[in-house]
């Protein structure tokens, strides 16, 4: 038997297609510019935070969107391949391209992925032309939402504790970062 996993010479050659042969065994596979990133499973403060992000987000959904959680993988190119915590669509078409409908990418930090996500991930999502950025520390906890203007992020708005934050884009919703990890 053949084993099917590809693994290229150098770390920055991976593929979205040498992705797709990797078995799965719990890990979170991604790859940004061609670099192999994994990551282990999530802790349960931010399965809390990512839940009721979630569930924020669908209750304030206009029917034209959707809201969806990771795993679901975002490709915009053939060496990018990121699995962002929370997606808003523009659109409800299951055969439809995640690239093309990206609105929003929502990133809750942990402390294996917190540089991966609030430096790396942002930055392609901003390079990527993605019209919003939340990250969320479910630690502190905090959001800073992020939009962007002339091709760059530019801060919409942020919170932490018990203060509210509204945020326009992609749509309009209230988020107070302590009900995100109040057990």
């Amino acid at each position: 038997m053949t084993d099917m996993t590809v693994m290229p010479r150098e770390s920055h050659d991976w593929t979205v297609h040498d992705l797709d042969l990797i078995p799965e065994d719990g890990l979170q596979y991604e790859l940004l510019d061609g670099a192999l990133l994994v990551s282990p499973a999530p802790t349960r403060l931010h399965q809390r935070a990512v839940a009721r992000v979630f569930t924020i987000l669908t209750a304030a959904c206009p029917p034209e969107f959707e809201v969806l959680f990771a795993p679901l993988d975002w490709r915009p190119d053939g060496r990018t391949s990121l699995q962002p915590d929370i997606v808003v669509l523009a659109d409800r078409d299951s055969r439809g391209i995640v690239a093309d409908s990206l609105l929003l990418a929502v990133e809750v930090l942990s402390p294996s992925t917190r540089r991966k996500d609030a430096v790396f991930k942002r930055s392609k999502y901003e390079d990527s032309g993605v019209a919003s950025f939340w990250l969320v520390d479910p630690e502190t906890p905090a959001i800073s939402a992020f939009e962007l203007v002339a091709g760059h992020y530019v801060l919409a708005g942020e919170a932490t504790g018990d203060a509210a934050v509204t945020l326009s884009r992609p749509f309009a919703v209230t988020v107070i970062p302590s009900t995100l990890v109040d057990s």
